[in-house]
């Protein structure tokens, strides 16, 4: 009678794939660290040798070279550090904008770095972060560094176009108020200049610098000028129309020394002084002209 026999299942197979896969694994932890190590021929040889009954498929980090995944740890060491200063910017230009108030005219002015920081933390473990999740890590971190910093970009030019708005208000405000003070200053001399002591002192001070004219000349000037208008810049002779402190005739004679004859003493007089000089010489002339003839 034949015998029967229970067939134990062969585990020869099942053994081999299970070495494939730990190989494979081998071959895969180590290139998918950040410590740069580098898988030694052995393990190459078992990485690479054919199983019966299987076969691995290869992935491209499997096979990087030590400097591929030196390039990749780089890459995102230096995304990291642009990260880093995208939030620092971001920062110290918040921080300015809170400080001076001006107006960037948009309404939000705030600049959101959660996203980046979140990110910054994660990669902030390069040494510890498998390098198969680094390249995706790194991409991430420079769009989101991108936008921070075109947020910043942004936002700064708006800041600098509002200061410089502020500087020339500033001194379109400066200058207004100068030109101001200036023009009270003016009018307060005009109106010195004009009251009769200040027009004396305006003629005394005229005729020694310009023409030498002493204390004596000065006194015929006094006379004169005295009689003939008071030293009144508004004096006007109805019956001839002579004008002003010298009496000019007509008056828009006087638009020679300035076009304000018919407001300022110190015009009326420089054209007089020039006419004494001119017609008579000297104001002790004209005077004696004027106490001979009553006119000069």
């Amino acid at each position: 009678m034949p015998s029967t026999q229970t067939l134990t299942p062969a585990r020869r197979p099942r053994r081999r794939v299970s070495a494939a896969l730990v190989a494979g694994g081998a071959a895969v932890g180590i290139l998918l660290t950040t410590g740069f190590v580098s898988a030694t021929p052995a393990l190459a040889a078992a990485t690479n040798a054919p199983q019966a009954g299987f076969t691995l498929t290869a992935s491209p980090v499997a096979t990087a070279t030590p400097e591929a995944v030196e390039t990749i740890a780089t890459d995102a060491h230096d995304a990291l550090t642009s990260a880093r200063a995208a939030v620092e910017a971001a920062a110290a230009l918040a921080s300015d904008i809170r400080a001076e108030g001006l107006d960037l005219g948009v309404e939000d002015t705030s600049i959101d770095t959660e996203s980046l920081r979140a990110t910054i933390a994660g990669l902030s473990d390069l040494d510890i972060m498998p390098a198969l999740l680094l390249p995706e890590a790194t991409a991430e971190a420079e769009a989101e560094t991108a936008v921070v910093t075109a947020r910043v970009a942004d936002l700064a030019e708006r800041l600098e176009e509002a200061r410089e708005k502020k500087a020339a208000e500033e001194e379109a405000a400066r200058k207004a108020a100068e030109a101001k003070r200036k023009a009270e200053e003016a009018a307060k001399a005009l109106a010195a200049g004009n009251t009769v002591e200040g027009a004396k002192s305006t003629a005394r001070s005229l005729a020694a610098s310009k023409y030498g004219w002493g204390a004596d000349q000065f006194s015929c000037l006094d006379s004169l000028w005295t009689k003939e208008s008071g030293w009144n810049y508004q004096a006007y002779n109805s019956s001839s129309g002579a004008t002003g402190i010298p009496q000019s005739l007509p008056g828009s004679k006087m638009a020679t020394a300035g076009a304000d004859w018919q407001t300022n003493a110190t015009t009326q007089i420089t054209w007089g002084l020039g006419y004494i000089a001119a017609a008579y010489g000297s104001p002790c002339a004209a005077w004696s002209h004027s106490v001979a003839t009553d006119w000069y």
